[in-house]
């Protein structure tokens, strides 16, 4: 992967619909699922960090906290630019374990500098956190954050976004509920 390109892993949602901290729940053979997503994107790129209101996790990696009372994707998004030196970062939602190397590798072939995102479009719509973000979109997240709009899909639609389109929908399936989360572990044969 480019060298440049930071991955950031989403962990701080509340969980209301699964219950419990998701990503705090056992996967394969990681003690949680954000260790298996740290584990996935370490393979791909030099730094990945994890954006959350607090460090909550009992593996050796690097938090960034949310730096606004908010909680929302773009209170993350805006955290992290202001906390790293970074043009350019992945995102990736902690509960989307199917994203794999080749969704990754065919969203980020379609990076061009005019562009303030490049996100996933699948059949279901917009993917917001499977894209990468640059820091060009900054400017249009703080009026967002400043009229109290935490919706991504509008920023992007206010920005210079490419939308990138997939076939498929079961790469970006969410694990919202115990049920998504159990069929996950069936897939990933560690139920």
């Amino acid at each position: 992967m480019k060298e440049s390109i930071v991955a950031i892993i989403f962990a701080g949602g509340k969980s209301s619909r699964m219950g419990k901290d998701k990503a705090l729940l056992p996967f394969g053979r990681y003690h949680t699922l954000t260790e298996f997503q740290h584990h996935k994107l370490s393979t791909l790129f030099q730094k990945v960090y994890i954006s959350a209101k607090e460090n909550k996790f009992d593996f050796d990696c690097r938090v960034i906290e949310d730096t606004y009372k908010e909680s929302s994707p773009l209170v993350g998004i805006i955290s992290i630019f202001e906390t790293l030196n970074a043009e350019e970062i992945f995102i990736l939602s902690v509960d989307a374990p199917f994203v794999n190397r080749d969704t990754i590798e065919k969203l980020l072939i379609h990076n061009v500098h005019d562009r303030d995102a490049i996100v996933v479009q699948s059949p279901s719509g917009v993917q917001p956190l499977c894209g990468l973000y640059k820091k060009s979109i900054l400017p249009l997240a703080y009026a967002q954050l400043e009229k109290n709009n935490h919706r991504l899909g509008d920023l992007l639609h206010l920005a210079n976004t490419l939308f990138v389109k997939f076939d498929e929908d079961r790469p970006f399936t969410n694990l919202n509920h115990p049920k998504e989360y159990q069929e996950a572990l069936k897939n990933f044969g560690t139920s």
